[in-house]
């Protein structure tokens, strides 16, 4: 086994665990509990920041091994590595979407799932002595708002670049899915939803999402 991948279920590491899947590469999963630098300590030898996923990927043409920790750039390396493999998973350089793929590669984090993370811990993660709805509440209308590019493009696409599903569809769509734990889900526009759900139908999505202990964020967010 060459590619290795740390994770915990229903955290980011679902980005590219669910590439792993549609691909269909070979991998070794290995199940933490959320978050890992609170429950595993030894994770920390791996991985200082002590956050998932990360990833390893022993033969790769390099003179030592290829180690990531963002999620999304290892769904990029993937299908770039494998191209072969991962087909219309990736779009091409001289592609007419190229930009636009990179610019939801790069949206899915930055802008649709950093207002999520507030929201939970402030939320649901801290203790009730350190909770603070009003921030909660302020990055959930912050995070609807940045879906207006979202929504807008979604009114007569089924997915968001070169008429086909990608990487850039696993990457906003797990941004999405993040909304059903945090409660923005509920905000969603008729076309985000259905675009949610049709992802939600894939086979590698389905394959991917029940892998993994339920962990602290899981249980946080259900009680």
């Amino acid at each position: 086994m060459t590619m290795t991948l740390w994770h915990c279920r229903d955290s980011r590491s679902l980005r590219p665990l669910w590439t792993l899947e549609e691909i269909g590469l070979d991998y070794e999963l290995i199940d933490l509990p959320f978050p890992p630098r609170f429950f595993d300590k030894s994770f920390l030898e791996l991985n200082p920041l002590g956050t998932v996923p990360f990833f390893r990927d022993t033969d790769n043409g390099a003179d030592g091994p290829v180690e990531l920790t963002e999620s999304t750039a290892i769904c990029h390396y993937l299908v770039e590595r494998y191209c072969e493999q991962a087909g219309d998973l990736r779009v091409a350089v001289g592609h007419r979407d190229y930009g636009d793929y990179l610019n939801w590669l790069y949206h899915a984090d930055a802008t649709l799932t950093f207002p999520q993370t507030l929201m939970l811990r402030y939320g649901q993660f801290e203790p009730p002595e350190r909770r603070n709805q009003q921030v909660s509440d302020d990055y959930q209308q912050w995070y609807l708002a940045r879906l207006r590019k979202l929504d807008a493009h979604l009114q007569e696409r089924d997915y968001l670049v070169a008429e086909r599903f990608t990487i850039a569809d696993i990457a906003v769509g797990y941004a999405l899915y993040l909304g059903e734990f945090s409660g923005a889900a509920s905000g969603y526009q008729p076309a985000t939803r259905d675009y949610l759900t049709r992802l939600k139908q894939r086979p590698g999505f389905a394959r991917s999402q029940p892998l993994g202990q339920l962990g602290a964020l899981h249980r946080a967010v259900t009680g």
